[in-house]
């Protein structure tokens, strides 16, 4: 019998600093297009980690959350929180840090650690930008 498939989710908080400006734009229409956001601001944002796979009948585990903890403080965390996100991050250098920008950014990060995950397999992204605010990556379903 095959064994009950569960999604477990690790979230982590941070703050940082961002201007959305797309260098390909004029200054009047970055302005238009972005509003307050093309001066710099700041957000608390909140990265969810979503991992799917079958529950282990030994551990009773997807997988370890204090695993993904730390793959999520290691990849993005330890690298974004009190940053500002278009100057100080290297892995940001040349993307625009939308919320859709950075949820792909931090798939890409995750699941370059893919073999940490075990069994489980990356589901979704998820970034908060704001209360009313998120987005949500679920790699490239093409």
């Amino acid at each position: 019998m095959a064994r009950p498939e569960v999604r477990i989710t690790h979230a982590e908080e941070f703050s940082a600093a961002h201007r959305l400006h797309a260098p390909q734009l004029s200054d009047a229409e970055n302005k238009a297009l972005y509003g307050p956001c093309n001066t710099v601001h700041g957000h608390n944002y909140r990265v969810e980690v979503t991992v799917t796979g079958p529950v282990d009948p030994v551990t009773g585990m997807v997988m370890n959350l204090t695993e993904l903890m730390r793959i999520m403080r290691e990849e993005i965390w330890d690298h974004v929180d009190h940053q500002h996100l278009n100057e100080t991050v290297p892995f940001l250098k040349g993307i625009l840090p939308t919320a859709e920008n950075l949820a792909i950014v931090f798939w890409q990060r995750v699941h370059a650690q893919r073999e940490r995950l075990g069994s489980a397999r990356l589901f979704r992204v998820r970034v908060v930008e704001s209360r009313d605010n998120f987005v949500d990556y679920f790699g490239d379903l093409r």
